[in-house]
């Protein structure tokens, strides 16, 4: 399915209503470029769970949101093996929704199953979201 979003606000919305497939145990994989709006969707994600303050994990890794959301950053990683090693890929498949960013970058570490989130920018604010 492809949605298009005209803001930030619509990025959002789009998520929010996306949130209503998720389960525990889903793995999804956020792709986009920087700043195509891959933490605005976790926004909508994390507000249709009744989750606030979602911030980019980029420094840290991983953000958790109510024990239920863990949002990734894995930007400066370089194997599956640093995600390893960090703990991060302990989370994946538990009683938890996890929601990761430059998942490219630790492939190998994935479970088999993971959903796919792909955000396109098709102008300044507009993006092209394929879920």
């Amino acid at each position: 399915m492809e949605k298009i979003s005209l803001s930030a606000m619509d990025t959002e919305k789009i998520a929010f209503e996306y949130a209503s497939t998720l389960s525990k145990g889903d793995v999804v994989l956020l792709e986009g470029d920087l700043g195509a709006g891959k933490t605005a969707f976790t926004k909508g994600v994390a507000k249709f769970f009744g989750l606030e303050g979602v911030t980019s994990p980029t420094y840290a890794y991983l953000n958790v949101y109510g024990n239920l959301l863990y949002h990734y950053d894995c930007y400066r990683l370089s194997c599956g093996e640093d995600a390893e090693r960090l703990g991060l890929t302990d989370y994946f498949c538990g009683d938890n929704i996890c929601l990761i960013e430059w998942a490219e970058n630790i492939e190998d570490a994935l479970p088999e199953k993971v959903k796919r989130v792909r955000i396109e920018k098709t102008g300044e604010n507009t993006r092209k979201i394929v879920l």
